[in-house]
């Protein structure tokens, strides 16, 4: 029975899951499945869900060390006790834990870096240049941050587009008003703000992303400036960590949001490129799971 290594990446609503032969470090086993009942407020319950999970993909394979990016291990001491979880539970094999958004930097085949998520929520991720502690910033949700969100461009398109009405500017021809009117089925501006507080709340808001761009692309001037605000705000994230001493020679950024919009990647880069010049912005063009492959395969490195 050869040796295999496990990298996970457990995000809100998906889990995917890479299996490697240890010494050819060939895949063996690529599977994807819902990340339903995923929670982080037991651990030793997250380790049973983990772990029950492993053994029906690998069977009995002898799994040697695994690797886990986990949606809601916000702190190391979370990552520490859900590794230890692991690890106990699997007879004492290694394990790495990190928050999901520190797959980005192994994934896209970088040692050092920052990591940036950019999809229905953000957050930024990175290591202390000198001590290695764990930096983030944002990620506070969408009612609170998350700037530079799918779900914050919808937030901030709405307030733009209510602040100004509430100024006596009429809107109705502004491509904005039709495109997020048109989004949520929403007759007007009133009845706009009520679906967004009430029909689904924040959760629901991501899905509405689309608009903000599409009404840019025909035109209106508050739904550029919204995403170009936002493009400041994700890069805003890099400059604070950078304050803090992280690292930021490379910047990974990953998410729906950020890969899908060039309008979003175009004002995120001018802004790096005025604020900490010399930074080099990537977009992740291989799965996180692999991030979690590369720091399995090399020892959580």
């Amino acid at each position: 029975m050869r040796p295999v290594v496990a990298g996970v990446d457990i995000g809100g609503t998906k889990t995917h899951v890479l299996l490697a032969d240890a010494v050819a470090h060939t895949v063996t086993d690529d599977v994807i499945l819902p990340s339903t009942d995923w929670q982080t407020r037991d651990l030793r319950r997250a380790a049973d869900w983990l772990i029950a999970r492993l053994r029906a993909i690998a069977g009995d394979v002898e799994l040697v060390r695994i690797a886990v990016g986990a949606h809601g291990c916000e702190t190391p001491a979370q990552s520490s006790l859900l590794a230890e979880a692991l690890g106990g539970a699997l007879g004492g094999i290694p394990v790495t834990v990190v928050n999901d958004a520190e797959l980005l930097v192994p994934a896209a085949g970088f040692e050092h870096g920052i990591g940036v998520v950019a999809g229905t929520g953000s957050i930024a991720v990175g290591r202390h240049r000198d001590s290695g502690v764990r930096l983030s910033a944002g990620g506070w949700g969408w009612v609170l941050g998350d700037e530079g969100s799918g779900s914050a461009l919808v937030r901030e398109a709405a307030r733009a587009l209510l602040t100004h009405t509430d100024t006596g500017t009429d809107l109705a021809a502004d491509p904005l008003t039709k495109a997020l009117l048109g989004s949520y089925g929403a007759a007007d501006l009133p009845e706009l703000a009520a679906a967004m507080s009430w029909d689904g709340g924040v959760e629901t808001w991501g899905r509405h992303t689309q608009a903000v761009f599409t009404a840019a692309d025909e035109g209106s001037a508050l739904a550029r400036d919204v995403i170009a605000e936002g493009g400041n705000a994700l890069a805003g994230l890099v400059t604070r960590l950078a304050a803090r001493g992280a690292r930021t020679d490379t910047v990974v950024f990953a998410g729906g949001v950020i890969t899908g919009q060039q309008r979003l990647w175009t004002s995120v880069t001018n802004r790096l490129a005025h604020d900490l010049p010399g930074t080099a912005p990537h977009l992740l063009d291989a799965p996180p799971a692999r991030g979690a492959l590369n720091l399995a395969l090399h020892g959580g490195h």
